[in-house]
């Protein structure tokens, strides 16, 4: 019996030793022991309840860490789009990563002494009003004695750049001639023709549309702020309403102008591709809300601007078409993706979109910090090598920088699979990293092609224009409004890759399009950059090119 009982207390003791007293098997109870052993066996039982209930609550705290986690991530990402500089050019601006190099301090605004600065700029294309300077009648002598002071023949003269712009009206009056002959099939009076107008019986001339049209669609200010501005500053009052529809019946002018500059942009071997988002306050059929998308497909020499309602891969296959054939430089965008199955267009991947990839894991995940930071300096790595590499272009060296780069790209595939098979990586490393071997052979295709870029920041700079006007003025109200718009944003924006003057060109454009009855010329072809003779291009272009960003 004392056997029993001391086997028990162990028991009670120790619930999960099966043999504390050497012994195999459990020796056989007392019936006065009973209840002891109801009491074991429900302490046993409620060792495993809470046991249970232990391990369920790790796991919801587990779950609530990461929960939490993803919660601090995703609020450090909405500060970040809120407050954060979006601007990645210059040291200043750009994120900065921990290194051995002590950061500098932050310089003052304007020009660093030592810089070499821009030097004063030439104003000698403008023309010179002459301004005569002479002392007052009584201060043309000594004021000591009072003897007059002779003139010299010379001058002291300096220069002063003014801008005076009036508005004023034009009035025509065409010589009437009465014949001297008896001929009856003309009439007795005849009146000189009346100059060409862009619009038939309208008062407002082409120098009034050209300023409008630069206005909306190159420095994209609302055309209410314009009408104010005419009326505050020159004394010009125009309705609203006559403005409106001016644009509607010269918006055809420029439809040929758009057609040449697709038709070349497509041509072409190399595009980069973007879009935003755009308003078009217009019902049509089947689309809902009126969120439009803006797409840009841009080359080296053209930019062609299509809006269209909706953000499906439908845009980019009817840009293309069915001949088109290069290399599209994108971001990671599933519409794009859908190009590669035909075969004839090869997508070359945004290697600053992969980059902003590890700068979130860097800013939000504290932890993840220097996991981040390495990867960032490896993409660095490469556009160092890759810079390198273009300028050694048609040189000897060209084979070792493409061989020092090529190296580099293979040791980060090689890097990206080792980590991703380390079962320890963190879920959110991993999904960068599995982004990142998803779309590799897409982001290497610049190793092979020199002349494609490693991101597509261009299509990203054609864009900023045009989302200022979106800040300023929403976007269109009607679907000519719409396709106006995007026709001018391609013209002017090509134009300003050829550097010519769009204040020079869109008047003897609709200048042409006067003496034509309102019509496009016939000559339409002329008038772009890629079919002017040389000197007509020297004519038109500008000494700075005009930034609009």
């Amino acid at each position: 019996m004392l056997g029993q009982h001391i086997h028990s207390s162990v028991e009670i003791l120790y619930p999960d030793t099966s043999d504390v007293l050497g012994v195999n098997t459990i020796l056989p109870v007392c019936p006065n022991c009973e209840k002891l052993n109801t009491e074991i066996n429900f302490l046993r039982s409620e060792v495993g309840y809470w046991k249970n209930c232990h391990q369920r609550a790790q796991e919801r705290e587990a779950l609530l860490k990461r929960a939490n986690e993803e919660l601090q991530a995703k609020l450090k990402l909405r500060e970040r789009q809120l407050f954060e500089r979006r601007s990645e050019k210059g040291s200043n601006s750009r994120e900065r990563v921990e290194s051995d190099v002590p950061a500098r301090s932050k310089n003052k605004r304007g020009q660093q002494r030592g810089a070499k600065g821009h030097g004063r700029k030439c104003h000698e294309n403008l023309p010179v009003v002459e301004e005569f300077v002479e002392l007052a009648q009584d201060q043309q002598c000594c004021p000591c004695c009072g003897l007059p002071l002779n003139p010299l023949c010379d001058t002291q003269d300096s220069e002063v750049v003014e801008v005076e712009v009036q508005a004023y009206r034009r009035r025509i009056r065409r010589r009437r001639y009465l014949r001297t002959c008896k001929c009856d099939r003309l009439p007795s009076i005849i009146t000189a023709p009346v100059p060409p107008k862009l619009i038939q019986k309208g008062s407002l001339g082409i120098s009034f549309w050209v300023t409008l049209l630069l206005g909306k669609f190159l420095f994209q200010r609302p055309l209410s702020r314009i009408l104010a501005e005419l009326a505050a500053n020159h004394n010009l009052n125009v309705s609203p309403g006559t403005v409106t529809d001016g644009l509607k019946k010269i918006a055809h002018l420029f439809t040929p102008l758009y057609e040449a500059i697709v038709d070349r942009n497509i041509s072409q071997g190399h595009w980069h591709a973007d879009e935003t988002r755009w308003l078009v306050f217009a019902e049509i059929e089947g689309k809902v809300g009126p969120r439009w998308y803006l797409w840009v497909f841009c080359t080296s020499d053209t930019v062609v601007f299509r809006l269209e309602p909706s953000r499906s891969s439908e845009v980019v296959m009817d840009h293309f078409g069915d001949e088109a054939t290069g290399i599209l430089s994108v971001d990671r965008y599933s519409a794009y993706k859908v190009i590669l199955q035909y075969g004839r267009i090869l997508l070359a991947f945004c290697w600053a979109h992969v980059r902003r990839d590890f700068l979130a894991v860097f800013k939000d995940r504290p932890e993840h910090k220097q996991w981040a930071i390495d990867w960032v300096k490896k993409i660095g790595h490469l556009y160092a090598l890759n810079k390198k590499r273009l300028k050694l272009l048609d040189t000897p060296e060209f084979e070792i920088a493409q061989q020092n780069l090529q190296h580099a790209v293979d040791e980060m595939a090689i890097c990206c699979d080792q980590q991703l098979d380390d079962p320890k990586l963190s879920v959110v490393c991993r999904k960068v990293l599995e982004s990142l071997k998803r779309h590799w052979s897409g982001l290497a295709l610049f190793v092979a092609h020199p002349q494609v870029p490693m991101d597509n920041n261009r299509a990203e700079r054609q864009l900023r224009n045009p989302v200022v006007g979106r800040k300023n003025y929403y976007g269109a109200g009607a679907l000519w409004s719409a396709n106006l718009t995007a026709m001018l944003f391609s013209l002017f924006q090509t134009l300003g890759l050829w550097n010519i003057n769009p204040r020079l060109w869109l008047s003897q454009y609709l200048l042409a399009c006067a003496q034509n009855q309102c019509n496009p010329p016939v000559d339409t072809k002329n008038f772009l950059p890629w079919n002017m003779a040389p000197e007509k291009l020297d004519q038109l272009r500008i000494s700075e090119p005009i930034d609009t960003s």
